[in-house]
């Protein structure tokens, strides 16, 4: 498996931008598509975007499409989530999470094997 250390979650005011990063020890990162989760509390863990082994497709949830972007440094066994326009319902913890090329491509929880501590994300109104 490999090891993922999340970072750069914090407080920021509505309409704000963080950068998460997501780094990953252990394996050849490029074996694995990345994606980024979340849960919001009280609420079950959601989908929120994932990039492919090259970084050459991305999927995104409805919610965050074009406000946020998923992409990856594979030179620095990292991949990165900017969210821009942040909103209030953005606040949650989230999660990188890394899926095997083996197991195909696509938005399915359940095949992200590996998954990182998370990183809280609050956006006040």
């Amino acid at each position: 498996q490999v090891q993922l250390v999340e970072s750069g979650g914090g407080l920021v005011q509505a309409g704000g931008s963080l950068r998460l990063s997501c780094a990953a020890s252990g394996r050849t990162f490029s074996s694995y598509h990345m994606g980024w989760f979340r849960q919001a509390p009280g609420k079950e863990r959601e989908f929120v975007a994932t990039i492919s082994w090259g970084g050459t497709a991305t999927i995104y949830a409805e919610s965050v499409k074009g406000r946020f972007t998923i992409s990856r440094d594979n030179a620095k066994n990292t991949v990165y989530l900017q969210m821009n326009s942040l909103k209030p319902e953005d606040t949650a913890v989230y999660y990188c999470a890394a899926r095997p090329r083996t197991t195909g491509w696509g938005r399915e929880e359940t095949r992200f094997g590996s998954w990182g501590q998370g990183t809280q994300v609050s956006v006040s109104s």
